[in-house]
């Protein structure tokens, strides 16, 4: 492996720490994204509980704003549900904007690392290439097998790069169509509260 990595040039440093990232990426986003806690179940069956008994004062409105991503969410609704439909759903939206943005932390990256990993292993190809055809003019093309060796050489970079790259491509296809998922559902327990505040909805939500 230490050979491959020699063999490949300045350029396969790159790719590792590309690699690296990409990685490292992957693992913050499994956990960040866990359903249980961005939406925690029952959570908004917990709050419509306290606010009919008049229990969700300052301090638990707190504690719901920090404990999860949709208790932001139903929090900032709440905070403005005197102020009439329109802006308790216009809070609810910045809120939303918010946790999107902090859904998403570190996924542009992860798209950088897919894009320009194959960019590297394809740059670390052609100065392989360079060298091997610096070597034919300088002694010629009677070393058959020191210019085929050359020529594998520079090639590894350009696998390297496509290693690293798909599938950092794939996770970072995989987290977007979670999240848009994960916004979807918490854009509907944002509306369920929304209409049972100002719909006059008796129902006890248990989902």
């Amino acid at each position: 492996m230490i050979d491959l990595l020699v063999a490949g040039g300045w350029v396969m440093p790159l790719i590792v720490a590309c690699s690296v990232v990409a990685l490292s990426i992957s693992i913050e986003r499994y956990i960040a994204l866990d359903r249980s806690k961005v939406a925690p179940p029952h959570l908004l069956a917990t709050v419509w509980r306290d606010l009919k008994q008049g229990e969700l004062n300052a301090q638990k409105l707190a504690q719901l704003r920090s404990n999860s991503p949709l208790g932001a969410i139903l929090a900032a609704g709440i905070a403005n549900r005197g102020q009439g439909r329109d802006v308790m759903k216009e809070s609810i939206s910045e809120a939303a904007s918010h946790v999107v943005h902090d859904l998403e932390k570190y996924l542009n990256s992860l798209g950088t690392v897919a894009a320009i990993a194959p960019l590297l292993g394809l740059l670390g190809t052609v100065v392989g290439m360079i060298d091997v055809f610096t070597q034919i003019t300088t002694v010629g093309t009677g070393n058959a097998n020191a210019l085929a060796g050359g020529i594998s050489e520079a090639l590894l970079t350009t696998a390297a790069g496509l290693i690293v790259a798909i599938p950092a491509l794939v996770m970072h296809r995989y987290y977007t169509g979670l999240i848009d998922t994960i916004v979807v559902d918490l854009e509907r327990e944002a509306i369920k509260l929304v209409d049972a505040i100002h719909n006059g909805a008796g129902q006890d939500y248990t989902a």
